[in-house]
């Protein structure tokens, strides 16, 4: 819960910064501030540079890929699409880990969390409204990004096994440092920039240096990142990935707040319908988990 409300308050920020600074510049000074406050913090904390050494570095690597590739497509979208909408379309993630748990890593789960997942799933189908005029094909970005971080998130049970949360912390912020600076070195010079469309726009244009009160908020996402890389690494290190999904819908009424709050994105009508059938979903299978755990 800790992880994900740090990251949707870095979702934020980083929409408020989109029209100004490229994505991937961006990520690349999260990343660098991320990875130095996990190296000076939590590394410490769990045994010094000796817990980064890692006997799955292709894992390792795959995995710091997905949440790459979940965020750039998140943000992406993030550039065009209402944050708290935005938020809910990726909150399907925590059912496709469901999903992905049972068929991967053998968790039971019941037949109440199957149930769980297909409303969660009609819910998103409600919110992007396929065949309408009001489809938006933006909406299919932050789709994408949930299953690469489901992808991830199975990975980091998995890996979790053998590593530590600070190492998979660390690999996942040298990933996102090594994919920003070359998409930096291709286009950061802007001359690939597309100003009429807000989402290419955002991907290509120019890097520029901070402003002193956007370089203090980019820390401060940074800082941030690397408290919730660790925070989220930890958790599924340690708990099933079934039943720590649910715990992820805790920052949708957060992100819907930030949303109405700093951007005045009130979601419609039927967004709102498919909003609570996603959050619904959510705490139901995670009602049902606890009654299974209490009655086991």
């Amino acid at each position: 819960m800790g992880g994900v409300s740090c990251f949707t308050t870095t979702d934020t920020v980083i929409k408020y910064l989109s029209g100004d600074y490229a994505l991937h510049q961006i990520v690349l000074i999260r990343a660098v501030i991320g990875i130095v406050f996990t190296l000076a913090v939590f590394v410490p904390f769990e045994g010094g540079l000796e817990t980064l050494r890692t006997k799955r570095l292709p894992l390792q690597l795959v995995r710091g890929f997905c949440v790459v590739m979940a965020n750039l497509l998140f943000f992406t979208g993030l550039a065009t699409l209402p944050l708290g909408e935005t938020v809910a379309l990726v909150f399907v993630a925590p059912l496709i880990i469901t999903i992905f748990a049972a068929i991967f890593l053998r968790e039971n789960v019941s037949v109440g969390r199957w149930s769980a997942v297909g409303v969660g799933l009609a819910g998103t189908v409600i919110m992007i409204r396929p065949g309408t005029s009001l489809f938006n094909p933006i909406m299919l970005l932050p789709l994408l990004a949930a299953l690469c971080y489901a992808i991830f998130q199975i990975l980091s049970r998995y890996l979790g096994r053998s590593e530590s949360a600070s190492s998979m912390a660390v690999y996942t912020q040298l990933m996102f440092i090594a994919i920003s600076a070359l998409i930096g070195v291709l286009v950061g010079d802007g001359r690939f920039t597309v100003h009429d469309d807000p989402t290419i726009d955002f991907l290509l244009r120019a890097w520029v240096w901070p402003s002193g009160r956007d370089f203090i908020l980019l820390s401060g996402i940074g800082i941030l990142s690397g408290l919730g890389a660790y925070l989220i690494s930890q958790g599924y290190r340690l708990g099933e990935a079934s039943l720590l999904a649910p715990f992820e819908y805790t920052s949708l009424p957060l992100a819907m707040l930030w949303s109405i709050l700093f951007f005045g994105d009130w979601p419609d009508l039927i967004s709102w319908v498919g909003i609570a059938m996603i959050f619904s979903a959510g705490m139901w299978a995670l009602v049902h988990v606890n009654h299974n755990e209490r009655q086991a």
